[in-house]
């Protein structure tokens, strides 16, 4: 049993070897921009949003240049309960009608931005709220499905206000919502703005906090986590089912933003304390990474 002289010096010394093995990772990353798709029991958990929170501003502190994107479809859900309108779903696509998507609008761009962009200033960072809307960052489009109302995909991308921003040292917080031309709102999936917004930075990580360990080659078995795929790779894991449900669409936005350019895109378990810091910067990682072949080593 260690005495509290020694435990004090084990941790100090696993705090210093953890300092050491981040630093050529901080090196090689500073100056680029990291994509975080915020989401998953990181988002509903008190203690886990804080050290999130505190995740991000130490990127921004080591010289990377985050950019947070957000859903937040449980609290979505729970205001509609409150004002008496039943949530549907229609293939795994929130059926947004007219009074779902004033909502949808009111709760992201209003209530969950504006609490990451409190919680990151109060760690210390200095975030700014934003939509799809706010400069043109996003234009949206209809999603194409028959019968789910205001669910837009991405049309366009200006990531000129993203630039300012991230040049001038603000950490960007921006809400799944974008209009189209005629101004009509539209709720997209996190994911896919998260995704299409690296690709347009040409970010060199898109991070997606899940409620996952990764990819996992039996999912009922998290020792059977993959920790690095390429692009070909993921697309077997896909055709042969390893990778299923609710990972589907995920891996595909990882798969298009590497296609688009972003050098490694990250599958994370964003239920682990830290897990940003943890894939970022130790030699072991915690989730699946899944690049481009021409970076697999």
């Amino acid at each position: 049993m260690l005495n509290d002289s020694e435990y004090l010096k084990k941790a100090e010394a696993t705090r210093v070897r953890v300092l050491s093995e981040a630093l050529p990772y901080i090196q090689q990353f500073a100056g680029r921009t990291v994509v975080v798709k915020y989401g998953g029991a990181a988002m509903k958990d008190a203690s886990l949003k804080d050290k999130v929170m505190r995740d991000i501003v130490f990127l921004s502190c080591v010289g990377l240049r985050p950019i947070v994107v957000h859903g937040g479809g449980p609290e979505i859900n729970s205001w509609l309960a409150k004002l008496g309108i039943e949530p549907q779903f229609k293939n795994g696509l929130r059926v947004t009608d007219a009074a779902t998507m004033e909502v949808v609008e009111m709760v992201l761009v209003g209530r969950v931005n504006k609490e990451i962009v409190s919680l990151i200033n109060r760690a210390g960072g200095s975030a700014v709220g934003l939509c799809g809307t706010d400069g043109n960052l996003i234009k949206a489009r209809p999603e194409g499905v028959e019968g789910i109302g205001f669910v837009g995909e991405v049309n366009s991308i200006d990531i000129k206000l993203l630039q300012s921003l991230v040049s001038s040292g603000y950490i960007p917080v921006v809400s799944s919502v974008a209009t189209d031309d005629s101004g009509q709102a539209y709720n997209i999936n996190a994911d896919t703005v998260a995704g299409e917004l690296a690709a347009a930075l040409g970010a060199e990580k898109l991070i997606l906090l899940t409620d996952t360990a990764g990819i996992l080659q039996d999912y009922k078995d998290p020792s059977t986590l993959i920790a690095k795929v390429d692009i070909a790779e993921a697309r077997r894991l896909i055709e042969n089912g390893v990778v299923g449900g609710g990972m589907i669409p995920k891996v595909k936005c990882c798969v298009r933003s590497l296609a688009q350019g972003v050098r490694a895109t990250h599958i994370i378990d964003g239920r682990i304390p830290h897990a940003l810091l943890l894939e970022i910067f130790t030699d072991a990682g915690i989730g699946s990474m899944i690049i481009a072949s021409e970076f697999m080593t």
